[in-house]
């Protein structure tokens, strides 16, 4: 047995086997395939991702390690992002694309957003949640009327409850010159933070990690039944067990600390004050090719379910059979906002939205994947939380980091880290707003402080 095991073959795990080198580590996965939430299911023809991923990274490493992957036969294009509110489609983000929102409402946006830029007001003003994050940033009229209502679609908690360390730069700033533009014609240049994304070809997003793959020491079909910190001991759901001298965890960080033995009580209750999202993917397929030219679209009707939808045969054409198109729907539920009703009655509810919005038509089939952790929400709680979990694992050998409590990392910035015998890592291990290449990240990070 390896000294280094690592629990989870999503992107962070297999990342950190592929930078250590893969025959120094063993890699143990619940499910029947590696490659976690990234992973691309076939089904009748169809390619499905776990919503509507795509490459942008700006990282020069990892775009080269992703391209190597498929040998450079990927898809590199424009995205077309929309909006869809009350039978308008908006360009993305509509913050910039004022143009397009049907007036009366388009005026008081304006008046509502340049009032909320005034200097005086605004040094005034710090917002204490991202509630009143996004009315300073945009105004009443269109924060309440657009990211309110996806907050709580998207969230499934309402702005207030939020906190506003993990913004960043995932949601638009725009300045005042750009609004003014925005609202008379469409700008000349697209303000999204993903312009130029890449795809393969073939086989879906997780093609994209064939290299991280190919070579790995991987067991598949291993779930974890118990985890013995201090006898470093792993044990599964089908009777077997291992030991380790290093520790990779990429488990949810909530699950992680159920599964140790002897957890203090206060740390049991830190992990159950963690929350995430869970996401049903509805699957829809009909007869025909899209019937509009968006790759995504963002759904802000507070009366329809439908959240994000991702055409996958616009992200490329082999992902469906010809003259079909396949439409994924995101809807989202959470301890803060549970499913009222089935998986089934979501499923139809997404399919007469789809209609209704003009997406869909003829004969359809439709069937549902359940994503239990999706987004984790970063809550007023959130952080304190953390920290008391992060504290009682430094016993077992968890080295404290400079930003593991930030929901972001910069990895310009991490440099020379000390790392234990115990190491957390990808977006619910690290319990972090990371995407693709942030996981990437983080596994050559930590395999380079251990080689």
């Amino acid at each position: 047995m390896s000294n280094t095991v690592i629990l989870g073959a999503g992107l962070a795990g297999l990342s950190y086997s592929y930078h250590l080198g893969h025959e120094n580590c063993i890699l143990f996965e619940k499910n029947k395939y590696a490659g976690g939430h990234i992973y691309s299911h076939q089904r009748d023809g169809f390619t499905w991702d776990e919503g509507p991923h795509v490459s942008f990274t700006n990282n020069d490493y990892v775009r080269k390690l992703l391209a190597d992957s498929i040998e450079g036969d990927y898809h590199e294009f424009e995205c077309n992002v929309s909006n869809y509110y009350q039978g308008s489609w908006i360009p993305h983000p509509a913050q910039s694309n004022l143009f397009a929102v049907p007036q009366p409402k388009r005026s008081e946006c304006l008046k509502d957003f340049l009032y909320s830029r005034d200097e005086a007001k605004r040094l005034l003003e710090t917002p204490k949640n991202y509630g009143q994050w996004l009315e300073c940033a945009f105004g009443k009229t269109f924060a309440q009327t657009f990211p309110f209502a996806y907050t709580r679609k998207y969230w499934t908690c309402d702005p207030a409850s939020l906190a506003t360390d993990w913004v960043g730069n995932r949601v638009y700033y725009p300045d005042v010159e750009t609004v003014l533009a925005g609202s008379e014609k469409a700008p000349e240049r697209k303000t999204h933070y993903i312009s130029t994304v890449r795809y393969p070809k073939h086989g879906g997003f997780v093609s994209f990690a064939k290299k991280l793959i190919d070579g790995s020491k991987i067991n598949l079909g291993y779930k974890v039944s118990l985890i013995d910190l201090k006898g470093k001991r792993v044990h599964f759901s089908n009777g077997e067990r291992c030991t380790f001298k290093k520790l990779i965890s990429t488990l949810p960080l909530p699950e992680f600390i159920n599964l140790n033995v002897d957890v203090p009580s206060d740390v049991s209750e830190a992990a159950l004050a963690l929350r995430c999202s869970s996401l049903l993917l509805v699957n829809v397929t009909a007869n025909h090719s899209s019937l509009k030219p968006y790759h995504w679209m963002y759904v802000y009707d507070k009366d329809m379910m439908s959240t994000r939808i991702n055409m996958i045969e616009l992200l490329s054409a082999n992902n469906c059979p010809d003259g079909r198109t396949g439409i994924q729907v995101e809807v989202y539920e959470s301890a803060y906002q549970p499913f009222q009703i089935s998986h089934s009655d979501v499923a139809q509810a997404v399919v007469k939205e789809l209609q209704d919005i003009g997406l869909a038509k003829g004969k359809m089939t439709v069937h549902t994947q359940y994503v239990p952790y999706a987004n984790v929400i970063f809550d007023h709680n959130r952080r304190e939380a953390q920290d008391i979990i992060l504290s009682w694992l430094e016993q077992f050998g968890l080295a404290r980091e400079e930003q593991d409590l930030d929901p972001m990392t910069d990895w310009d910035s991490v440099k020379d880290n000390h790392y234990g015998d115990l190491i957390l890592a990808g977006r619910f291990g690290q319990w972090k707003y990371f995407w693709s290449d942030d996981c990437i990240m983080r596994g050559m990070t930590i395999a380079q402080g251990h080689n």
